[in-house]
């Protein structure tokens, strides 16, 4: 179903890619949108490894719920700052794509939680997330994607 990558040397271990995804602080979720225009949105995550899930958060309503209500399918793609080898300019960046289903979270409780481990990514102040929580919590909206394929790049810039 999925194609396999061309550039299969430069093609990442699975584990490498886990790395990536837990260690960035943001990717780029792409949905299809209105007019069946891509609709790619910058956005912090959480990659929960135990559930092999990657929830965000956002707001109720709006272009990107909307879009996912029409269309379930979802691409995600997270790259690492890159390294450059000693006396070279270009950088090596190891890249994942995910493509899966995504959904709205319903159940609040698990919003909340999904809520706490993205602030954790940013802060470990608890005093701070359980204000942000208290005061955003009811407004927020948790999505979920179950990922169906996923691969990893080394990529260098040349």
């Amino acid at each position: 179903m999925f194609r396999k990558m061309r550039r299969f040397k430069q093609q990442l271990e699975q584990k490498e890619c886990i790395e990536v995804l837990k260690s960035q602080p943001r990717g780029v979720l792409s949905i299809l949108g209105e007019d069946g225009y891509p609709y790619g949105i910058p956005i912090d995550y959480w990659y929960c490894e135990e559930e092999n899930r990657i929830y965000f958060h956002g707001a109720k309503e709006g272009h990107k719920i909307d879009a996912i209500k029409e269309c379930d399918k979802a691409s995600f793609c997270v790259y690492d700052e890159g390294y450059r080898e000693e006396g070279e300019w270009a950088l090596n960046i190891k890249s994942v794509i995910i493509f899966g289903r995504i959904r709205l979270v319903e159940e609040q409780e698990k919003s909340l939680s999904i809520c706490r481990e993205l602030c954790f990514k940013f802060t470990d102040d608890e005093e701070y997330i359980q204000k942000e929580i208290e005061n955003a919590g009811k407004r927020v909206q948790c999505l979920e994607l179950i990922p169906e394929h996923m691969t990893g790049k080394l990529v260098k810039e040349s």
